[in-house]
């Protein structure tokens, strides 16, 4: 199920149990059964119910908030996730505590860089966001100081390497004197500053502004919004 994008495996594992999924039209409630690879395997109703009644959530990250689990004397982003902080529209939900009931982030952004943060309940949106097959990119724009020649530029785009694994090609750009941008479909523990190091180069300022489709846009510093139904990465 997780392989076919319909859900997450934790999600899934909660769906069989509850009886929500069919094989070839047939109910399966046991953990562990197998299917054939040409099964057909789609959620009842009450699974499809629970799959669209689960949030996504877009937050402007200020710097000084950890993305995932919470470290030693720092805040997880998930603090901002508040009533006072969101941005509504009139045809938009209030927020409300089961806002927050399984909310993960999908996605790194350290705790010195600030931009677009993705938070969901939505086993395939953290799927389709950081699998491993993942093909959303994601945008930042990235101040720099030191030197860097097209040699080093070209090293950035393809052919760099971090804890001896090769980096998959990136599309990293010169916006202006001092700024760079870089298009990533991966997610590696501080990779940009990291990739800045090995050219000779010190981030100074890191901004994520793009995921997929979806932008940081007007979203001000510190406030979230809920995706809208119009949205998708």
């Amino acid at each position: 199920m997780a392989e076919r994008g319909l859900c997450s495996r934790r999600n899934a594992d909660e769906y069989i149990a509850r009886g929500w999924v069919l094989v070839d039209g047939r109910r399966v409630s046991e953990l562990g059964s197998r299917a054939d690879p040409a099964a057909v395997i789609t959620l009842d109703k009450q699974g499809q119910a629970d799959q669209r009644s689960r949030l996504t959530i877009l937050l402007h990250k200020p710097v000084g908030y950890v993305s995932g689990q919470p470290e030693p004397g720092c805040t997880p982003a998930v603090a901002l996730i508040r009533a006072e902080n969101q941005l509504r529209t009139s045809d938009t939900p209030a927020f409300s505590p089961a806002c927050l009931r399984g909310l993960a982030p999908a996605g790194r952004l350290d705790i010195d860089s600030t931009g677009l943060l993705v938070l969901t309940q939505d086993g395939r949106v953290a799927r389709q966001l950081i699998g491993e097959d993942s093909r959303v990119d994601k945008e930042y724009l990235v101040r720099v100081e030191g030197h860097l020649d097209a040699r080093g530029l070209a090293l950035l785009n393809h052919g760099l390497s971090l804890d001896e694994r090769k980096l998959k090609p990136a599309r990293v750009e010169w916006l202006n004197d001092d700024q760079l941008r870089f298009t990533l479909r991966e997610g590696r523990k501080r990779q940009i500053r990291r990739m800045c190091e090995l050219v000779g180069l010190r981030v100074s300022g890191l901004k994520r502004v793009r995921v997929g489709a979806v932008r940081l846009a007007d979203l001000p510093l510190g406030q979230w919004r809920f995706l809208r139904p119009d949205e998708a990465f």
